[in-house]
Parts: C-alpha cells; sequence; structure tokens
C-alpha cells in the first residue's frame, strides 16, 4: 500500500491546470546573464536588486571570514554560537537602520517567525494585510492570536475592523509588507502608522522588498516616508538586496532583549555562519557609503517599465522595480514564459496560488546588474513573444 499515493494525484492535478512549477537549475553566479540548464539567458528572476550576489567586495569579506571563523558558527546563539562577527553585522545594521538595535537571524521567513509568535498570544488580535508575505500569515499562525485580514492597503477598511474588534482585544498589532513582492505596490505607512496610533496598536512592517530599494541609500520604507522611530518592529531580509542569505529584525533595545530571550528561531537554530555574516557586514558597508547602485537600480526599472507600456504591456500597479507583466490566463502565462526562455529571458510565470486565480503574470525582477542592452533586448523578446501567441 503506497501510503502517499495522494501525493501523485495532486502533483498530477498541478500539471492538468497548468500550475506545476518547473524549478530550472543555476549554473554559476548570479548576474544580468545567468547559465540555466546548460544555456546562457538573461535574468529577470531574482531578487538580486543591487547585484550584489556577486560582488567582488563581498565575496573577498565572506573568504577572509572562513579563513579566521571557520565555515560555521557550531551552536546556537544563545549557547556558544554568538560570534564576533554577529555582533558587528547587528551593529552596523542598527545604525543603517536609524535603530537602537538589531537582531540577526536564519532568514527573512525566520525573522517573521521569530517576532510574531514572541510577542503575541492568545487574546491578542493581529490586523494583517491580505496581500501579506506566507511568513508573515505563518506567523501568525504561530501566534495562536487573533488574526483579521484587512482589504489590500484600504486604510478604511482597516479602521474599521479596529474599531470592530479593538475592544475584545489584549493587545492589537498592525502588521504589513512594505513592498509587495507580486504587485510591486508600496504600503501606505503613513496611514497605517496614524491609524495604530489612535488605537494604541503596534506596527510592524516586512520590508524585504524594500530594504535596499526604497528610502536614503536604500534603508527602506520607514525611512522613506520619515517614519523612523515610529514603527515598533521592522523585519528585514539579507537575502534580496543584500545579495547574501538571513534576516533581521529592529527596533528598541527592549525589543531586541526580548527576542533574543524568547525568539525560538535564535534560541533554538544555529545562526547566521561566518562568510554570510561577512559578506552581508560588508554589503551594509557599501550602501552606507554610496547610493549609486540603487539609483543604477531605479533608473533601469524606469527606463525598463517605460518601453513595456510603450509597446503595449500591462504593468499593474508597481511602484517599484518589481515588474509585472499582467496575462491573466494561467496557461497563457506558463506559455509565455517558456517561449520566452526559449528566445533567451529567464522570466518565471507566477500564478495560483502565489497569486489570484486569473492574475497570472510574468514577474520581471530588475537589478542595477542590468545595463540598457540587456533591458532592451528583453522589450523586444516580450514583443515577439508575444505576436507569435497573439497576444
Amino acid at each position: 500500500m503506497n501510503k502517499l499515493a495522494f501525493l501523485q494525484r495532486e502533483l498530477e492535478s498541478l500539471h492538468k491546470e497548468n500550475l506545476f512549477n518547473v524549478i530550472r537549475t543555476i549554473e554559476g553566479p548570479q548576474g544580468a546573464w545567468i547559465t540555466v540548464n546548460g544555456r546562457e539567458v538573461l535574468n529577470l528572476c531574482s531578487n538580486n536588486y543591487l547585484g550584489f550576489a556577486n560582488d567582488i567586495e563581498l565575496k573577498e569579506a565572506s573568504k577572509k571570514a572562513v579563513d579566521k571563523y571557520g565555515v560555521g558558527p557550531g551552536a546556537v546563539r544563545s549557547i556558544a554560537g554568538t560570534q564576533k562577527l554577529h555582533l558587528e553585522l547587528e551593529k552596523k545594521l542598527a545604525a543603517f537602520k536609524h535603530a537602537e538595535a538589531c537582531i540577526a537571524l536564519q532568514g527573512g521567513f525566520i525573522a517573521n517567525l521569530s517576532v510574531i509568535p514572541a510577542i503575541t498570544g492568545e487574546g491578542d488580535i493581529i490586523f494583517s494585510d491580505e496581500l501579506n508575505h506566507a511568513s508573515i500569515i505563518d506567523g501568525c499562525r504561530l501566534s495562536k492570536a487573533k488574526v483579521v485580514r484587512y482589504a489590500h492597503n484600504d486604510m478604511a477598511d482597516l479602521r474599521q475592523k479596529i474599531i470592530k474588534n479593538k475592544d475584545s482585544a489584549v493587545r492589537m498589532m498592525i502588521i504589513t509588507d512594505g513592498v509587495f513582492s507580486m504587485d510591486g505596490d508600496i504600503a501606505p505607512l503613513p496611514d497605517i502608522v496614524d491609524i495604530a496610533d489612535k488605537h494604541g496598536a503596534i506596527v510592524m512592517v516586512d520590508d524585504a522588498h524594500g530594504e535596499g530599494v526604497l528610502g536614503d541609500s536604500g534603508r527602506g520604507i520607514v525611512n522613506y516616508f520619515g517614519l523612523e522611530g515610529k514603527v515598533e518592529i521592522e523585519v528585514g531580509t539579507l537575502s534580496k538586496a543584500f545579495g547574501v542569505m538571513g534576516g533581521y529584525i529592529t527596533g528598541s533595545r527592549i525589543l531586541i532583549d526580548f527576542l533574543k530571550q524568547k525568539g525560538r528561531p535564535f534560541l533554538f537554530g544555529t545562526g547566521l555562519t561566518p562568510a554570510d555574516t561577512a559578506a552581508s557586514i560588508a554589503a551594509v558597508d557599501i550602501l552606507s557609503r554610496s547610493d549609486t547602485s540603487v539609483k543604477k537600480l531605479w533608473d533601469n526599472a524606469e527606463y525598463f517599465q517605460k518601453r513595456l507600456k510603450e509597446a503595449g504591456f500591462d504593468t499593474g500597479s508597481t511602484e517599484t522595480p518589481i515588474t509585472p507583466v499582467m496575462l491573466h490566463d494561467e496557461k497563457t502565462s506558463s506559455v509565455f514564459s517558456r517561449e520566452l526562455f526559449n528566445a533567451g529571458v529567464f522570466a518565471q510565470s507566477i500564478a495560483y496560488p502565489t497569486v489570484p486565480m486569473g492574475k497570472a503574470r510574468i514577474r520581471c525582477m530588475l537589478s542595477a546588474s542590468h545595463g540598457k542592452e540587456d533591458l532592451d533586448f528583453a522589450v523586444d523578446k516580450f514583443i515577439s513573444v508575444a505576436s507569435k501567441l497573439d497576444l
């Protein structure tokens, strides 16, 4: 008896509905062009916003750290695994974010699983944007707090739901992505902070796609809106614009000290490797001294999006370098992505359940590593594939 036969049926269903995700293999470092399954293609898929994933300064810092500290910390950070490098990274990230303190963790996903269940529980209410990242959803589930979803970026709906539920809450927390990863739109953080202040709610923002992108030298959405000191919890990642691996939380000294006592992934999981930690420090150093790469990213985004719109493509509601090309139909999006790859452009189809049914798209992720000639090549291929598919 095959007890896992139901999994095969699920996989067959995904294939039938054009929802099966073909996972391609990258054969080298991230960059504007990458080798995928033996062929060189233009990379419009990675989160390597600033081109740091193969930056020489980050690589050299990583190599030196391995020579000095070894390949792993060898223990959870709360016992014998906190290395001097970890404290240096936390200090520099806190300074970069203009925050009192920081805790570095194994990933951005893990950062959300660390903070949400640690500070909320039964009797509390979390108000969560309906399009928040899966890691926020999972962190809310683990917290055992009541979760009230509000319509995406709809402040009237958020306000109404807080008024309706606040009398039954021990504590309230509002959680939002800073930049929404599928559509590229930005949370109305000033309005969220204003609502939170009026009703005594904690504000938490997951700025995974805003770090290195928004604000002064990529300091993120809180800096972008001039709200430093007014948002209680900021979650970030080191695996997107910073080009490495890991996550972090910044906020008050009290918050960070508490998380180092109560955050389960910090207490029960080995921390970042010396190589990751040193490379992340180098990334923060680069951004602290220059915003050149951030400006190049935005210049590329504006150029690419303008050319797509001129060609008649719908780029949705994006306000950032995340560029969705809306195709809506799941099968069409899947075929379009495959044809782009055959033409030399690696841009994945994003469909249900990552986005709602009927909202399939090709999501293009731009980078400071792209040149104008790369972007022209991509637009030309989009136009030729659309013509081939009679779209």
